[in-house]
């Protein structure tokens, strides 16, 4: 884009995703003043490139879209048509400055204290009368200090606070935000004044390149203390992205009611605006954030380096101080897609020098993974740590689920049909069924190809479970929405339960961008599927989980406490099939682990009602028993007699 004030040429942007600002006051006049936006295709931009064979080579992607710096989903992906739109999607503003002013704040923190760096602009090497001021507070504990300045550049504040209190994620403690006001004064007049916020706490990503699923380990620990990590992919809010915006606030909200203590911005979307972040902030939601690269060769020239630096360096800028914000990641499955390809990944320039370089120079101390999943020397694909767990699609406790060796599992779905009326909503009615051989059904499961496999992959998912083929919507809608609420919940269940060995899992994904045929538990309109209330009982930092049978054909159900506390109280477990109570007693649970309370037999087409009342409140859970297909009437019967669905 060519940007012209008032006909005269002010500035060219290349790049989406960041902001962009250009010195305005020498063209600015009385009156009315017009600012031109002149927006050139990307697409014939893109095509005007001399591409290097290494970026054409593409696993995911058929089209080259790697040398514009926008969104990859924007070319389509399986979760977003193609939109290749142009405009101007965040706001436009002017500022005024002050004459001396700030120009960075970089807050370095440590368990209880933080170190506050400065950096000045405007100013002229005198500065005798310069001083600063930094209050800061959160609920009872505060500071202030104050300095004169015998420079500008770089000066550092080292002030005590009072009854410090730390950052710490949801259900690990309480999200402790210090709100904060640096004024800036000349001969004791104010001539800047700046706000920030920041929160007291430290982070280390403590892992190994590959394991065997015992050996290795993949963990967050947030002030020392590892942290078992549930939440979902953050992916668009909407295919345009000027309506996000709107979107925000409902879809954080359910953010925070479904129980989730993270969120990964993955790579091939926008990066969020500051509202996002300062939510996750003071809601104890953890960050995890892509660098915004996904599934694609990205050309290794002088130019894309000019063009990378300068979008690394302002997203690092603007988030760091967040601390939300836990961990940078380098790309989206690069490394996944460089080794399919017979490419070794540490070839990556990018990810192992470039964006190690761009970071450190404006963050000191967070944490920085490569890709996702990363791929060390030397290590096979199935022997990484850290795993994004699609595979087959088939059953959701196949082998290649159950037996996955990974510590934390960053990405993994299943599809669910949204509820019928919202496909009435984005299907005419005459296409709404059946689907076979549906084009609206199959442009709205986001094939970039016109095929139908998405489509049928929910069909699939059903006759695995269930060994049925629904003849209408309603029950085809009802069984998909079962199939897709006991995968989600077997997959987030497998990793509390298997405590100390797994230590997260990031489920793809809350909120569809778009209406659409997806692994979505909550619909582009807002819609809830089952898996909602199933994830939401299954996340919460308490619950009773059963793990799957042993060999003797039984179940062990433990109290799995994702908390620094130890609820104590009361359970019992209920044979949804006669309501009978099997098992009951008192319950005591590990601070931040699980407690073996009772096995049961795993009996086929009965469901487990698990029960219990603590000191920290009532819940209940479920488990259904048996070897597929399993007698859909019979879990319908059960699960509704107990309010589970």
């Amino acid at each position: 884009a060519d940007y012209y004030l008032n006909g005269e040429l002010i500035g060219y942007t290349e790049n989406m995703l960041v902001e962009h600002e250009f010195y305005v006051g020498n063209h600015l006049k009385q009156g009315k003043n017009t600012l031109t936006v002149h927006i050139t295709s990307p697409v014939a931009v893109e095509y005007e490139k001399e591409c290097d064979m290494s970026t054409v080579v593409s696993w995911f992607k058929k089209e080259s879209n790697s040398y514009v710096r926008r969104a990859a989903h924007t070319y389509g992906w399986d979760i977003m048509p193609r939109a290749v739109t142009s405009g101007i999607w965040r706001g436009v503003r002017i500022e005024e400055r002050d004459v001396i002013r700030f120009s960075q704040i970089y807050c370095r923190t440590t368990d209880e204290s933080v170190r506050l760096y400065f950096d000045l602009d405007g100013v002229t090497p005198e500065t005798r009368g310069l001083s600063i001021t930094v209050e800061g507070a959160c609920g009872d504990s505060s500071f202030e200090i104050s300095q004169k300045l015998n420079h500008t550049k770089a000066f550092t504040l080292f002030p005590q606070i009072n009854d410090p209190k730390r950052w710490m994620p949801y259900g690990y403690g309480d999200p402790n935000v210090y709100d904060c006001k640096a004024t800036l004064f000349l001969d004791g007049e104010v001539i800047s004044e700046k706000e920030f916020s920041f929160g007291l706490r430290t982070v280390v990503l403590d892992r190994t390149d590959s394991t065997d699923g015992v050996s290795g380990k993949f963990r967050f620990l947030v002030n020392g203390t590892e942290i078992m990590c549930k939440g979902s992919n953050w992916v668009p809010l909407d295919a345009f992205h000027s309506r996000d915006a709107e979107r925000y606030a409902e879809a954080l909200a359910l953010v925070s009611d479904i129980g989730c203590n993270i969120l990964r911005c993955w790579g091939g979307n926008v990066y969020e605006d500051t509202e996002f972040y300062d939510y996750c902030d003071r809601h104890g939601i953890m960050i995890w954030q892509d660098f915004g690269m996904a599934c694609h060769s990205y050309p290794r020239t002088d130019e894309f380096k000019k063009t990378l630096e300068d979008e690394v360096c302002k997203v690092v800028k603007k988030l760091r101080n967040h601390p939300c914000v836990i961990l940078w990641s380098g790309d989206n499955e690069v490394d996944e897609m460089k080794f399919s390809l017979g490419e070794d990944p540490s070839y990556n320039v990018i990810t192992r020098r470039w964006l190690p370089e761009f970071i450190r120079r404006h963050d000191i101390d967070r944490p920085y993974l490569p890709s996702s999943p990363y791929i060390g020397p030397g290590v096979k694909r199935s022997e990484v740590s850290e795993s994004h767990q699609w595979g087959p699609r088939d059953y959701f406790k196949s082998d290649f689920y159950k037996k996955n060796t990974a510590h934390f599992i960053s990405e993994t779905g299943y599809h669910g049909c949204p509820s019928p009326e919202s496909i009435r909503r984005f299907i005419t009615a005459d296409k709404v069924w059946p689907y076979e051989n549906n084009d609206e059904w199959i442009l709205h499961s986001t094939d970039q190809n016109g095929n139908d496999g998405r489509v049928m992959l929910m069909e699939k998912q059903i006759r695995y479970l269930f060994g049925i083929k629904p003849d209408n919507l309603n029950d085809y809608a009802e069984a998909s929405q079962i199939s897709q609420a006991e995968a989600k919940k077997y997959f987030i269940e497998r990793m509390r339960v298997g405590r100390p060995y797994k230590t997260g899992v990031i489920w793809w994904n809350l909120l569809d961008g778009w209406p659409q045929l997806s692994d979505a538990i909550v619909d582009y309109y807002f819609v809830k599927k089952l898996a909602y209330s199933y994830i939401k009982r299954t996340q919460a930092p308490f619950s009773i989980i059963a793990d799957e049978a042993d060999s003797d054909g039984m179940l062990a159900v433990y109290a799995c406490n994702d908390s620094l506390d130890a609820p104590k109280g009361s359970f019992e477990i209920i044979n949804a099939e006669n309501g009978e109570t099997v098992v009951e007693g008192d319950l005591e649970s590990a601070v931040n682990g699980n407690v073996l309370l009772a096995k049961v037999p795993a009996v086929q087409n009965r469901m487990y009602i698990f029960r219990w009342s603590t000191d920290r409140g009532d819940g209940f859970n479920h488990y259904y028993c048996g070897d597929i297909p399993l007698d859909i009437e019979a879990y319908k019967a059960q699960a509704k007699k107990y309010g589970v669905m």
